[in-house]
């Protein structure tokens, strides 16, 4: 089995859980046949192999990248015009995902940087509450609801070759803690590195944003 086949069929059997707290709606666009049409061809294009690779976990996915898309960090913009991809969804954008697709040209471009690494999120299905992106680790009783499935997902996506030395995790606040906390007690990977969020650079420190690139790069260099 290729990383691309893994991927795909991990997508398909999601099962998440039900119900929902009150009033939150859950983003799981991959239900969509023309998503997974995306996430088919994103998947094949750059992981029809079976080497090993590392990880980097975001928090989950939003309203205008993955929850439009299916694939993580990654807007309908820089999926057509970046990776080339063409699909039906509204020509737009996002901040996360034009951090990391500025993060990924200075790697080296595309295919070199998903050769090496799989960009995937602790809780691979996103919510919405009140029209707003709503974090898993924002609502103790959406935490409550979800953390069995976060458990199995990952158990799940890791059942392949992937790199247990480090996992890099981006968000270093919420996202680390729990992710840390749940890494003790499975012992998925020996070493979590921090990345910070890519929406708070370019929200807050925008002008610092080459440094903050150099900065996740050279984290990367160093596993």
């Amino acid at each position: 089995m290729t990383w691309a086949e893994h991927i795909i069929q991990y997508y398909k059997n999601l099962r998440p859980p039900v119900p929902l707290p009150e009033e939150i709606q859950l983003l799981h666009p991959q239900l969509n046949k023309e998503v997974m049409d995306v996430v088919n061809q994103f998947y094949t294009r750059y992981y029809s192999d079976q080497n090993p690779r590392t990880l980097i976990l975001g928090i989950n996915p939003g309203r205008f990248g993955a929850g439009v898309t299916g694939v993580n960090f990654t807007a309908p913009r820089q999926l057509k015009q970046i990776c080339n991809i063409s699909h039906p969804f509204k020509d737009q954008s996002e901040l996360s995902a034009e951090f990391i697709y500025e993060m990924i040209h200075s790697y080296g471009g595309a295919e070199l940087f998903y050769k090496n690494y799989f960009v995937v999120s602790v809780c691979p299905l996103g919510f919405v509450q009140n029209g707003k992106n709503l974090n898993y680790y924002d609502n103790k009783a959406l935490l409550n609801a979800v953390e069995p499935f976060i458990i199995t997902s990952m158990n799940m996506l890791l059942d392949f070759s992937y790199n247990k030395d480090v996992v890099f995790c981006i968000g270093g606040e919420k996202n680390y803690k729990y992710l840390n906390k749940i890494n003790q007690q499975y012992n998925w990977f020996k070493t979590i590195e921090i990345l910070p969020h890519p929406r708070y650079i370019m929200q807050y420190k925008r002008k610092a944003k080459d440094q903050y690139i150099d900065d996740y790069l050279k984290l990367f260099r160093k596993k």
